[in-house]
C-alpha cells in the first residue's frame, strides 16, 4: 500500500447522525407538499414562503447526509486526505443558498405590500400551526445530533430558518383571522427573510475559511512559534510556518526548525510534533528540521527578535 493511504485523515461520524438526518428529511419534504397546497388555497405568502424554505431545507439535508456518505471514504492517490472536507463544501453550499432564498422572500414580499391579496387566516393559521409542530421535532432531531459539525449546524441553519418562517406564518395567520392584517403576511415574511440573511453568512463565511484553508481562528502563528522556541529544547529558530484547517476539528501545520548543530533531530521532532497536539489540538504536523551552520545561531536570534514568523 502508498504511504499516503497509510494516513486516513477523514472523520468518523456516528450512523446515528445520518438516521437523524434521513427522518428529517422525510419529514420536511412530506409537510413541504401540505404547504404548497395550503399556501395556494389560502393566498398566503408566508405559508409558500415557509414552503419553499422547506425546498431548501430537504436539499440542505440531502447534502448533508450525502457529505457524511463521501466522509466515510478512505483516501485514494487522487484524494490523499480522503473526502472529509466534502462537509465543508456543502456548509458552503448551504450558507449560500441561504441568501438566494431570502432574496426571493424579500422580492415577493414586497410585491404583496403593492399589491395585496385576500388571505384565508383560518386555514393559514392551521396549516402553520402544524408545520411549527413539524419543524419543532426536525429542529429536536438535528439539534442533539452526537456531533454539531459545520454541516450539521448548516442543516440546523435551515431548519431554525424554516421554524421562525413557521412562526412568523402562525403570527399573520392569527393577525389575519382575528383583524383583517392581510399586510402582515409580507411583513413578517420580510423579518424572516432578513434573519435567513444573518445565518446565511455566519455559515457561509465559517465553511469559506476552512476552505481558503484559513487557520483556526483563535491560534496565534507568533504564539505557536514563542511556545516551541520556549518548550522545545535545541531549537535555535522556527520559520515557514503554514497553519490550516481540513476540517472544524482536522488542523495541520508544515515548518521548518532550525536546531544547534550537536541536537538529536528524531528527539526533536518527536517534541515538537508532541507539543503542538497537546497545546494547539495540531495532530498532523510536517516538520523540517535543518542545522545551524556557525555563526548563524547569533543571526537567526536577532530576526526572531523582531517577528515571531522569520523568513529565510
Amino acid at each position: 500500500m502508498n504511504d499516503f493511504l497509510k494516513h486516513d485523515h477523514r472523520r468518523a461520524h456516528g450512523s446515528t447522525n445520518e438516521r437523524r438526518v434521513l427522518m428529517a428529511l422525510i419529514m420536511v419534504a412530506s409537510f413541504m407538499l401540505v404547504e404548497v397546497a395550503g399556501g395556494i388555497i389560502s393566498g398566503s405568502l408566508a405559508l409558500l414562503a415557509d414552503a419553499s424554505h422547506m425546498l431548501t431545507d430537504a436539499a440542505s439535508l440531502v447534502l448533508t447526509w450525502v457529505a457524511y456518505f463521501f466522509a466515510r471514504r478512505p483516501a485514494d492517490p487522487k484524494r490523499t486526505y480522503g473526502y472529509s472536507r466534502f462537509q465543508i463544501l456543502a456548509a458552503f453550499t448551504n450558507g449560500i443558498t441561504l441568501f438566494g432564498l431570502a432574496g426571493l422572500i424579500i422580492w415577493e414580499s414586497f410585491d404583496r405590500i403593492m399589491h395585496p391579496n385576500p388571505i384565508m387566516g383560518e386555514m393559514m393559521l392551521i396549516i402553520a400551526t402544524l408545520g411549527l409542530i413539524v419543524n419543532i421535532v426536525t429542529f429536536y432531531l438535528i439539534q442533539s445530533a452526537e456531533d454539531q459539525d459545520l454541516n450539521m449546524r448548516g442543516a440546523l441553519a435551515h431548519i431554525m430558518g424554516d421554524l421562525l418562517a413557521s412562526v412568523a406564518a402562525l403570527l399573520a395567520g392569527a393577525m389575519i383571522w382575528a383583524f383583517d392584517w392581510v399586510i402582515a403576511d409580507p411583513l413578517l415574511s420580510i423579518v424572516v427573510a432578513l434573519l435567513l440573511i444573518r445565518s446565511g453568512w455566519i455559515l457561509s463565511t465559517q465553511s469559506a475559511h476552512i476552505l481558503l484553508e484559513g487557520a483556526p481562528v483563535k491560534l496565534d502563528l507568533q504564539a505557536v512559534v514563542k511556545d516551541l522556541l520556549g518548550h522545545v529544547k535545541g531549537i535555535d529558530n522556527v520559520h515557514h510556518v503554514h497553519v490550516w484547517m481540513l476540517t472544524e476539528d482536522d488542523t495541520l501545520a508544515t515548518l521548518h526548525a532550525r536546531v544547534h548543530a550537536n541536537t538529536d533531530h528524531n528527539q526533536v521532532l518527536f517534541a515538537i510534533k508532541n507539543r503542538l497536539r497537546e497545546k494547539f489540538s495540531i495532530n498532523h504536523a510536517t516538520v523540517q528540521i535543518e542545522t545551524s551552520k556557525p555563526g548563524q545561531i547569533e543571526d537567526e536570534q536577532k530576526i526572531t527578535s523582531h517577528s515571531a514568523l522569520p523568513q529565510e
